[in-house]
């Protein structure tokens, strides 16, 4: 894909994301409506150093979580992690802190995969991880014990 390609692409993702996708996913969680794969991601502005929320696909374990930034360090969410990599994540009603790492090194369809465990499920995710992506890389949230 080439540079203006994959720009076009990014450009066209974050709007949808932007105006359509996350609206969405905060009125389904205003209204109770909520999934095991999706959280809501807390950073600290880059810029403003105001608190900024995104929805992102997660797998959680005992330590931490795993996401995938679609739009590698061109997503907003990615450039604050860059300049603080402190960050809360929220699934259901429990928040948790941690600090988040970017693992270039990791194999980030293989890592989607792993985020659903149905048998239809999973190939979705993965699907749509490669759909959506510019620049993937995964990222690690090492959870702070409380």
């Amino acid at each position: 894909m080439s540079d203006t390609t994959t720009l076009r692409k990014f450009k066209r993702e974050r709007f949808i994301g932007r105006y359509l996708a996350n609206p969405a996913f905060r009125l389904l969680d205003r209204i109770g409506v909520r999934s095991a794969l999706l959280a809501e991601l807390e950073t600290t502005g880059a810029k403003t150093g105001l608190p900024r929320r995104v929805p992102v696909t997660v797998s959680i374990d005992d330590e931490g979580a795993w996401l995938i930034c679609q739009h590698g360090q061109r997503a907003g969410w990615a450039r604050n992690i860059t300049a603080d990599p402190r960050v809360r994540l929220r699934q259901g009603d429990i928040w948790h802190s941690g600090t988040a790492a970017f693992v270039p090194d990791d194999d980030v369809v293989a890592r989607a995969r792993t985020f659903a465990r149905g048998t239809f499920s999973r190939p979705a995710t993965a699907w749509t991880t490669k759909a959506l992506e510019t620049a993937p890389i995964s990222v690690r949230v090492t959870f702070t014990p409380s």
